[in-house]
């Protein structure tokens, strides 16, 4: 299997060579093993490449409506009969964007998706995985908790505290000069956004789960809640960026595929994966949104290009 620094080599190789195929080395290598990954898997590949890691500082790496756009130029002239493998690495996002990404997928592949998580798929990335009939992950690869947050605030803990502060002051009306500094930050609805928000975000996952990861399954609505209830637990995760190991996501009933157990398979994800990091790395984009025949939405330094590269 290519290693991370097997693929620079053969970048730097091609770039060296002088041939047609220099100027764009890093492209031409990337569609070259993404076209490898559509003949191992037999489905649609669609990559969604966030560039959070390499570029933190720039900002819209994260899952948002412009995102749709992206979408709408890779699945066009795809056979949707195939169903679709979706390779996500991303921070998260909106909630909003990612439900209305997620319906959009769906109807374009009548429910069939697959999700691959070659290294990180965080908070609404983890929803967007959830939403899929499974997730492919390796050993070293990550989930996410889905609580979601208001101005940077997690709102299950804004919940958790002030049902605190409740207990501790009707037992002992004087700890309320303690609290009221913390209380008196609170604007107006915001708590009732709080319990809006993860309503939402409860309703979301788990009905998608319900109706695609365990369609069919007489104990669905079971299961969804279980593991709707442990992607949301402030208590359970201590953080929003607490990293779900793959057998984190098996305990709590995940339906996961082990990319291990077929090397074949193996290879070919994580040399695409390799490939995404040397593009993010390496030239300006920040945001790469690319089907298997090479046609792509990449952002760059706040500009699109939408990339049509022939087989």
């Amino acid at each position: 299997m290519p290693n991370w620094r097997d693929i620079l080599s053969e970048i730097q190789k091609v770039q060296s060579s002088g041939g047609p195929n220099a100027p764009h080395a890093i492209d031409f290598v990337r569609h070259k093993y993404l076209r490898k990954l559509r003949q191992t898997v037999g489905r649609n590949v669609i990559a969604y490449y966030s560039g959070f890691l390499s570029k933190p500082e720039i900002s819209q790496t994260d899952i948002n409506d412009e995102d749709k756009n992206g979408f709408m130029a890779v699945i066009h002239r795809l056979d949707r009969s195939k169903g679709l493998d979706l390779l996500l690495h991303t921070p998260g996002g909106g909630i909003a964007a990612t439900e209305s990404i997620v319906d959009y997928l769906l109807k374009m592949f009548n429910g069939d998706i697959r999700a691959i998580v070659p290294q990180i798929a965080m908070s609404a990335g983890t929803m967007m995985a959830c939403c899929c009939k499974s997730i492919l992950m390796a050993e070293h690869s990550n989930l996410g908790p889905i609580d979601p947050h208001l101005r940077g605030i997690p709102a299950v803990a804004v919940i958790k505290e002030f049902k605190r502060v409740y207990r501790e002051v009707v037992k002992d009306p004087n700890k309320f000069t303690v609290w009221e500094p913390i209380i008196k930050q609170y604007r107006p609805t915001f708590l009732s956004q709080c319990e809006s928000v993860i309503q939402w975000s409860k309703g979301f996952v788990q009905s998608h789960l319900e109706t695609q990861m365990f369609a069919g399954d007489p104990d669905a609505k079971r299961k969804a809640e279980k593991i709707t209830r442990a992607l949301l637990s402030y208590q359970r995760n201590k953080s929003h960026d607490k990293h779900l190991h793959l057998q984190d996501c098996q305990d709590i009933g995940l339906k996961i595929e082990r990319i291990e157990d077929s090397n074949r398979l193996q290879d070919a994800i994580l040399t695409v994966h390799h490939c995404y990091m040397h593009t993010l790395m390496n030239t300006s984009a920040f945001k790469v949104i690319e089907n298997h025949n090479g046609v792509a939405f990449v952002k760059a330094q706040q500009v699109v290009q939408i990339q049509n590269t022939p087989k």
